[in-house]
């Protein structure tokens, strides 16, 4: 049976209140316990009516009407978990976070948590601006009901986690957003918290800080913290967080694995973007539905041109699914045109077992030209590449596009299949490989 091309995420809005159902963990297990949660905010269309309302509503009259922010989300979280949370701006990600953190009432639903929370949400939050960064350090302190005794013990691991030198006695009012971000992280780890709950502040800090919170919020989980983490950055969700959560215009889209979240909120961009750009491109003006069945884990695109076989060769030409280092992996790609069109470009991305992307490329950024296709004709690419990746278990996607353009201004997806090839890298004992992949390098000696 045919099916759609346009495929939306697993579980629709229409859906959405069905993840609620799930096997609860034991009591003490779970130290975040979210079910029905919500939260509307009002909306006027003249400012006089948010005074009326407020006069009137007791009486039975109401002005402007209720905006829901976000709901129907239910979920637990166990202790030692991490949990991300992905989504469209305005979906509802940090609304949710500051419902977590208690610094906004839910309009409806329940919320219980147990333990300390520190919260990192809106840049410079919980900070008072004409304080020094250390004056602002004892005052957060204080907050979180620690004695300024016990921070001055800590202070010194904050300032060097910090690392800005002598600004930590100046008012924080001069500080860039990065020293904001690092001043607050350092803060936020040092109080020893039960849960940790990070918004897309560590996004302003260099790449280098980014690195240094990431591994620091590993090790914390690793010794039992619970963390809630909302990013934009997929890898990032996929290497701290075990599972995610999907919003998606406020309510819950997916709850599970955190990989198959970020999946299913990249494919709802693409989707969102493949349906402008059949508003405009009138020879796509609608989907075609899948001819021949691929093997994957998902699959998504308009079905203008389709992907009908995946294979890995080695060398010689024979189906393989098992490489040494320096093995060339030959990739076969069989597609059909349902259109007249030009300017396509084939694409292959590589993930290991975590998720990660690790290597790929496109025919287009290879200035490899595919040939005008009329409709109904079929192609064959085939992508050789050296395998240098270390012993594992790793995926294979590939996707046909149509582009012209050096920006992608113009792109369409027409056919993505997640997961349609699988191979393993055998050990190699002459060249090991320490790192998730080898890069090619030239060593020169010289005596002196």
């Amino acid at each position: 049976m045919s099916q759609a091309m346009i495929v939306k995420p697993e579980l629709t809005r229409a859906d959405a209140g069905a993840i609620a159902s799930h096997e609860p963990a034991p009591a003490d297990d779970i130290v975040i316990s979210v079910h029905n949660l919500g939260k509307a905010y009002r909306l006027y269309d003249h400012p006089q009516d948010r005074l009326k309302h407020h006069l009137f509503w007791r009486f039975g009259k109401e002005y402007g009407r209720a905006f829901w922010a976000l709901r129907e989300v239910s979920f637990d979280v166990k202790k030692g978990e991490a949990v991300g949370v992905v989504g469209r701006n305005g979906s509802g990600k940090s609304t949710l976070l500051q419902l977590l953190a208690g610094t906004l009432k839910p309009s409806e639903g329940t919320i219980h948590i147990r333990g300390r929370i520190s919260a990192l949400l809106e840049l410079g939050s919980g900070f008072n601006p004409e304080y020094t960064g250390r004056q602002n350090v004892f005052f957060n302190g204080a907050i979180l009901g620690i004695s300024s005794a016990e921070m001055q013990r800590r202070f010194d691991d904050i300032a060097a986690f910090a690392d800005i030198g002598q600004f930590m006695d100046q008012p924080v009012k001069t500080y860039s957003s990065g020293m904001f971000a690092r001043l607050a992280f350092a803060v936020a780890v040092a109080v020893d918290p039960d849960i940790l709950i990070v918004d897309e502040i560590l996004a302003v800090g260099d790449y280098g800080f980014q690195q240094k919170c990431a591994t620091r919020m590993r090790q914390m989980r690793d010794n039992g913290l619970t963390l809630v983490y909302v990013s934009h950055g997929p890898d990032s969700i996929k290497s701290i967080c075990s599972k995610a959560i999907f919003l998606m215009e406020g309510k819950p889209a997916y709850w599970g694995g955190a990989e198959q979240a970020v999946n299913l909120y990249f494919n709802y961009l693409r989707q969102q973007a493949n349906q402008e750009a059949m508003r405009v491109q009138s020879d796509i003006a609608r989907p075609v539905a899948v001819e021949t069945p691929v093997q994957g884990t998902m699959r998504y695109g308009t079905g203008h041109v389709q992907i009908e076989r995946v294979e890995l060769q080695d060398d010689a030409g024979a189906c393989c699914r098992a490489f040494r280092f320096g093995d060339f992996i030959n990739l076969l790609v069989q597609l059909k045109s349902h259109i007249d069109t030009e300017h396509l470009s084939v694409s292959y991305l590589v993930r290991d077992l975590t998720g990660i992307d690790l290597t790929g490329t496109t025919t287009f950024d290879e200035h490899v030209k595919i040939p005008f296709m009329p409709k109904g004709s079929r192609a064959e690419i085939r992508i050789r590449f050296p395998n240098l990746l270390r012993q594992g278990n790793f995926g294979i996607s590939v996707a046909i596009n149509r582009n012209s353009q050096p920006d992608y201004a113009d792109n369409i997806l027409f056919d993505q299949v997640d997961g349609c090839a699988y191979f393993i890298v055998i050990p190699n004992p002459d060249r090991p490989v320490h790192y998730k992949f080898h890069t090619p390098v030239e060593v020169q000696f010289r005596q002196i």
